[in-house]
């Protein structure tokens, strides 16, 4: 049976009332009864809703559909049958991912009485991961992926070579419309799945290759050996991803545009019953702590039990070891956890028969039993590495020793910014122009450049709502400094103030003052380096704030347009063009905007702060692991990768200031 929903609108009652205030049910009442209750039968569910299983019908849901099909080409990967898979963005926009591994099933499903690859594409948790016999673990845990990606598909193929021969099978939302058919011989085994994502569901069903290529090379990491390909034939681009080193080039490749305080990666891969735990980590020079987990392949933002296990034995054995040598003396405290993760790298992965995720999006493992096992594991390997290598041992250790001193003066300079639980208005930053509403759900806070541009900013802004804050200069770049000098910066601290959540671990969403928080700078590349350096900011100390959508970059325009007494505001080139052809160009002035400073109160309010006029692009996080590597590449000490990423991507520049 498929889920079971009420039939929208009409199953609802709804009151009116009386003059005596009770409710008259009997006037409005709607019809409620099983003939209201809806089923869903087979795949009709998730074409109804398809967020509850690939999390949204946006950019983020479509590229899940990808990582559905590769999922399984990855499960037999790990079961040792599967050695290269390949992904192909094809010129109509649908995606093909084939594999060498076994090939789905084609004999008939005895209970079901149809072949098995199609009960696996067309019935909900049909798959081989249930039972234990087909793979002894799985990142598919839930055995609905394939399924679902047929379910949210205009059309899907699916071609099995197995046994000598080659099946075909074509599906259309969901649905098959041809027989498993056999389409010749073959001399190899594998699967074929080829799809075109249904415009009927998805906000857009344009695959990125960059984002599709963060994946696959994440992926091929965590499968040693296993090389997976990505081609786009839209742009004929194409890449390879193979690592005979796994997770010991993922660390090597995390840590590419750092320097690490010592050349020898600490590696330890252990089997311990059914579960299996891999581990691998450098320290660099920097302050930020980059620890990336994953259980069966999936990438745990949110930790877990096995992030939990590596973190204290990390902790316990450099205090261990500290102690044993005498960095640490008696009478000093332990280091702390934020002390000995100060500038880590490090990938955790571990593989269990039987997963325990929280929630459909897997994003946390629950396991109790992995902590104990990561524990163990890496506290012995670790000691064992330090004894072996006192040299890389005294350098960790002096790098954590460092951090507890800066953590000490980060501390009372903390103390100087953060709020206390009921705000008043004399505490908050001279420079804040705050906003007369106390509910942070309507207000909105602008960091404005230049203190020319946040004097029209707060003149023309909605005082009800609105709040401004004029930056002074570049703020500091937290990618090159630590807690304690980025809290002496008085710019930051002022941001943090005015926020009122805190930073860093003390951070608190739930006391933060205003829904959106804009960034408001000028169009120039003077402009761009600013926002790049608040963005630094909010993504290394406030990272919540871009994950939950808080964080907003305003559009201002590059052109005013002035005929007669009319004014049109252009954003780019090509909307410049537009409007002259429009208007024509007789009797047209065109002016330049080099900054927000040039705009007087009412044409700031009307092109860039007016709700119902202006536009501003919310920040995401769609890849963290992404967007470490780009914070680090455009933000850190190392000039040639810097050079090598505008290089790269020179050609992809819209509006270039010179």
């Amino acid at each position: 049976m498929g889920n079971v929903i009420s039939s929208g609108p009409n199953s609802q009652t709804r009151y009116g009332s009386l003059p005596n205030g009770r409710p008259d049910k009997a006037l409005v009442e709607t019809p409620y009864g099983a003939e209201q209750i809806q089923v869903l039968e087979g795949l009709e569910a998730v074409r109804k809703r398809p967020s509850m299983y690939i999390g949204s019908t946006g950019v983020r849901g479509l590229h899940q559909l990808a990582y559905e099909v590769v999922d399984n080409s990855i499960d037999e990967a790990l079961a040792g049958y599967c050695d290269a898979i390949d992904v192909t963005i094809r010129k109509d926009g649908s995606l093909r991912v084939a594999d060498n591994g076994r090939g789905i099933p084609v004999d008939i499903h005895p209970k079901m009485g149809r072949p098995a690859v199609e009960v696996v594409l067309t019935v909900l948790h049909a798959g081989g991961k249930f039972g234990g016999g087909a793979y002894r673990v799985s990142g598919g845990l839930h055995g609905v992926g394939v399924s679902v990606v047929n379910a949210l598909s205009e059309w899907l193929e699916v071609e099995v070579r197995s046994g000598g021969k080659v099946y075909r099978q074509r599906y259309q939302r969901g649905k098959p419309v041809t027989d498993l058919e056999v389409k010749g011989a073959c001399e190899t085994t594998g699967t074929t799945i080829t799809f075109m994502p249904d415009r009927k569901i998805f906000e857009t069903t344009e695959f990125s290759f960059d984002t599709l290529a963060h994946r696959l090379r994440e992926l091929a990491f965590l499968s040693r050996g296993v090389g997976i390909t990505l081609t786009d034939e839209r742009e004929g681009k194409n890449v390879e991803f193979q690592y005979e080193g796994g997770i010991v080039s993922f660390v090597e490749h995390l840590n590419k545009n750092r320097d690490p305080i010592h050349p020898d990666i600490f590696y330890v891969a252990r089997d311990v019953g059914d579960a299996s735990v891999e581990v691998a980590f450098q320290y660099n020079d920097g302050y930020v702590d980059n620890t990336f987990s994953f259980a069966n392949f999936i990438n745990t933002t949110e930790g877990g039990t096995h992030l939990s296990g590596f973190r204290s034995a990390l902790t316990r054995t450099i205090n261990d070891y500290a102690r044993k040598v005498g960095m640490l003396k008696e009478n000093e405290e332990n280091l702390t956890g934020d002390d000995v993760r100060e500038g880590l790298t490090a990938v955790i992965s571990v593989k269990l028969l039987a997963p325990q995720f929280e929630g459909q999006t897997k994003t946390k493992l629950g396991n109790s039993e992995i902590r104990g096992i990561v524990d163990s594991v890496v506290a012995e390997a670790l000691a064992e590495f330090f004894e072996e290598r006192p040299a890389t041992a005294r350098a960790i250790v002096e790098k954590c020793l460092s951090a507890a001193r800066a953590r000490e003066a980060a501390r009372k300079a903390k103390e100087l910014t953060r709020r206390k639980t009921a705000l008043e208005v004399s505490s908050l930053p001279g420079k804040l122009a705050d906003c007369s509403l106390r509910e942070p759900d309507l207000c909105e806070l602008f960091l404005v450049e230049g203190e020319s541009a946040g004097g029209s900013a707060k003149q023309g802004r909605d005082r009800r709502f609105q709040a401004i804050m004029p930056l002074r200069g570049k703020i500091l770049n937290v990618e090159k400094a630590r807690l304690d000098k980025i809290l002496a910066n008085e710019e930051i601290r002022a941001m943090i103030t005015a926020l009122g959540t805190g930073v860093g671990d003390d951070f608190d969403a739930s006391k933060l003052r205003y829904r959106k928080v804009v960034a408001m700078t000028d169009a120039d590349v003077d402009g761009a380096h600013i926002r790049t350096l608040l963005l630094t900011f909010f993504y290394r100390y406030m990272r919540p704030l871009i994950e939950n959508g808080n964080v907003y970059i305003a559009q201002p325009p590059l052109f005013r347009v002035r005929q007669g007494k009319k004014d049109f505001y252009a954003y780019s080139e090509r909307e410049l063009e537009a409007i002259l052809q429009k208007v024509g160009r007789q009797g047209v002035t065109v002016q330049r905007y080099k900054g927000l400073g040039e705009m007087n109160a009412e044409q700031l309010w009307e092109t860039t702060m007016n709700p119902e006029t202006r536009t501003i692009l919310q920040v995401s996080l769609e890849d963290a692991m992404a967007a470490d590597e780009i914070f680090t590449t455009l933000m850190g000490d190392k000039v040639e990768p810097r050079r090598e990423f505008i290089q790269q991507h020179a050609k992809e520049v819209t509006d270039l200031d010179i």
